[in-house]
């Protein structure tokens, strides 16, 4: 390499040097920003997660002190005063509350239900819970047409929520002494591919007791797989 080449390219070294050092005197705050932020956001983070963590241990141990009471009513007003935030805590809260008070009033207890029902911020499946546990109670106050109605509101959502609707449905007709019509909806039941063993169970002590025959028997289950073993 000749000695202007090598001028060359050291004069080249150096401006390309100059030129970073302009470049990080003009933008390197940039990346001080970026790193200070990144350290500020993981802290928030963490702190939130503590802060979440410290405040539903908080949450539930107010419940189990308010479920720890003697009486029911005791527990009731307890649970009742609990302020829990929006979502699943507020759900489970207001389930519990209204479970001590089925007994000593149902009508308040079905209202505080539906209510949570109709609430959008609360989760779907709770919501769908208290339903069904709010048609359930004796002494409700809901109409016939009122529990049919939210009833027939859960059916098309599927899975145990529809068959558990369709029993309350059933359990309606009996009531209102359709009792060949209750007879056949507690036979579909028993025979639902998705019913569960305990609510089939349920259901064809109904079709006995109302002097019928299930249609669907323990050895509709166990039947198929016998024949695949013998295969």
């Amino acid at each position: 390499m000749s000695d202007s080449d090598s001028f060359i390219e050291e004069v080249s070294e150096e401006l390309r040097r100059d030129q970073l050092y302009k470049t990080m005197r003009r933008y390197g705050w940039i990346a001080v920003l970026a790193v200070l932020l990144l350290v500020g956001a993981t802290s928030f983070l963490e702190w939130r997660k503590s802060q979440a963590k410290a405040e539903a241990e908080a949450l539930g141990d107010t419940i189990l002190a308010a479920l720890s009471l003697e009486e029911s009513s005791e527990r009731a007003e307890a649970l009742g005063s609990i302020n829990a935030p929006e979502g699943s805590a507020r759900a489970v809260v207001t389930l519990l509350a209204a479970g001590e008070t089925y007994d000593s009033e149902p009508a308040q207890a079905a209202t505080r239900l539906l209510s949570m029902a109709d609430d959008p911020t609360i989760p779907q499946a709770y919501r769908q819970i208290a339903v069904l546990k709010a048609v359930s109670i004796r002494e409700s106050g809901l109409s016939v047409d009122d529990r049919r109605g939210r009833l027939n509101g859960l059916v098309p959502g599927g899975g145990i929520v529809r068959l558990l609707a369709q029993e309350q449905l059933a359990l309606i007709l009996l009531e209102e002494g359709a009792s060949d019509a209750a007879l056949q909806a507690f036979d579909d039941i028993a025979a639902d591919a998705e019913a569960t063993p305990s609510l089939r169970q349920r259901a064809t002590q109904m079709i006995t007791a109302l002097g019928g025959t299930p249609s669907f028997t323990p050895q509709d289950e166990v039947e198929p797989a016998a024949q695949t073993d013998a295969n």
